[in-house]
């Protein structure tokens, strides 16, 4: 139901909230989310634009969140990249329908809300602190951090 400029975002976004440190590359945020390094600086300056992202170039420059990970909402993420489109006419442009959705369109519009709702409501220090046997980016040998990651304590 995400276009995958979408779900490139949210996987940079749970990168960078899960290293804090400041100035991750391109090139490591891609290795992490495994999203091309070419589309995913594409993707990055969409978010420097819509300020949750900030870069700086040059030596010990990168990206990193431009808020605490729990200032971001899902919601934000996506509607910075590629916003929902709510139906609010029909969409056939049916003179009868209007503005008064038709069953179908309506059921579709109500799952968009729905969707709007929750992704509101979850932020990405949410999504990394959810139990889970699985981590959020991809799966790595048990006990080697993900590339963006803090390395743990031993």
């Amino acid at each position: 139901m995400f276009t995958q400029t979408v779900e490139y975002a949210l996987r940079a976004m749970i990168c960078l909230a899960s290293n804090p440190a400041p100035g991750q590359t391109v090139e490591q945020i891609s290795r992490a989310t495994q999203v091309p390094a070419a589309y995913l600086g594409k993707v990055l300056q969409q978010l420097v634009k819509q300020q949750l992202v900030t870069s700086r170039r040059g030596a010990g420059g990168g990206f990193s969140l431009a808020l605490p990970p729990d200032q971001i909402s899902l919601l934000r993420v996506v509607q910075a990249v590629d916003p929902i489109q709510r139906i609010t006419t029909c969409p056939l442009g049916l003179e009868a329908h209007g503005v008064r959705l038709c069953p179908l369109h309506k059921r579709v519009d109500n799952a968009l809300a729905d969707m709007e709702r929750a992704f509101s409501q979850s932020t990405l220090a949410e999504i990394l602190a959810e139990p889970s046997d699985s981590i959020p980016l991809c799966n790595f040998p048990r006990g080697t951090p993900a590339p963006c990651s803090s390395p743990q304590p031993r």
